[in-house]
C-alpha cells in the first residue's frame, strides 16, 4: 500500500471511530470511506485493532504537537502548563469534539484490545510526563504535576458528556488555584 492510500484508509476510520465509536464501524464501512480495497486495508493492517492501534498513533502525534504549539507562544512554565487548558479550550469549541479517543478507545475495547489499551496508556503517561517536566522546571512538587494532569483528564471527559467547553474554563481556574498554591511563577 502506497503512501497516500495508508493515509486515506486511517484518516477515514480516525474520522468514523471518533464520530460513531469503534465497534459500530465495519472494515467494509472503511474500505467505502477511504476509497482502498479490502484486501489491501488487511495487507497493511491485519485486524481492525491493529487500525485502531494506528489512528491513536496518530492522534497521539496531533495532541503532543497541538499542545507544544499553543505552550510555545508563551515563556513561563506556568503559563505553559495553563496553556494546557486554553488548548482543550480551543478543541472542546470544534464542531466535531467527541471527547478524547484514548479514553473513548479505552472504554470500548481495553479490556479486550491489548494494543488499544497499551496505546491509552502510552499517551497517558507521556501528557503526564511532559507535565511532570514543566512543574519540574519551577521546583513544584510531583503531586503538582498528577493534579494538574487529572484536571485536564477530567475536562475532557466532563466536556465530552456536558457538550459543554466551560469544562477547560473551570480547570483553568482550578489549576490556577494550585499553580499559586506551589508558587508556580
Amino acid at each position: 500500500m502506497d503512501t497516500t492510500d495508508r493515509e486515506r484508509v486511517v484518516n477515514a476510520a480516525d474520522r468514523l471511530f471518533y464520530g460513531r465509536g469503534i465497534q459500530s464501524v465495519g472494515m467494509d464501512e472503511i474500505r467505502q470511506e477511504s476509497g482502498v480495497p479490502l484486501k489491501r486495508i488487511y495487507a497493511v493492517f491485519p485486524s481492525k485493532q491493529a487500525l485502531v492501534a494506528e489512528v491513536l498513533r496518530g492522534r497521539n502525534a496531533a495532541w503532543t504537537t497541538g499542545i507544544r504549539a499553543v505552550a510555545g507562544t508563551v515563556d513561563s512554565p506556568r503559563e505553559k502548563l495553563l496553556a494546557i487548558y486554553d488548548f482543550l479550550s480551543a478543541w472542546f469549541a470544534e464542531d466535531d469534539f467527541r471527547g478524547c479517543a484514548f479514553i473513548n478507545s479505552f472504554g470500548e475495547l481495553g479490556a479486550t484490545a491489548p494494543a488499544v489499551a497499551e496505546a491509552a496508556r502510552s499517551h497517558k503517561h507521556s501528557f503526564q510526563d511532559y507535565v511532570a517536566d514543566l512543574v519540574a522546571q519551577f521546583d513544584g512538587p510531583p503531586a503538582l504535576a498528577r493534579q494538574l494532569a487529572l484536571l485536564a483528564e477530567g475536562a475532557q471527559t466532563t466536556a465530552a458528556i456536558a457538550q459543554s467547553a466551560e469544562a477547560a474554563t473551570d480547570a483553568r481556574a482550578a489549576a490556577t488555584v494550585l499553580l499559586d498554591a506551589a508558587g508556580a511563577r
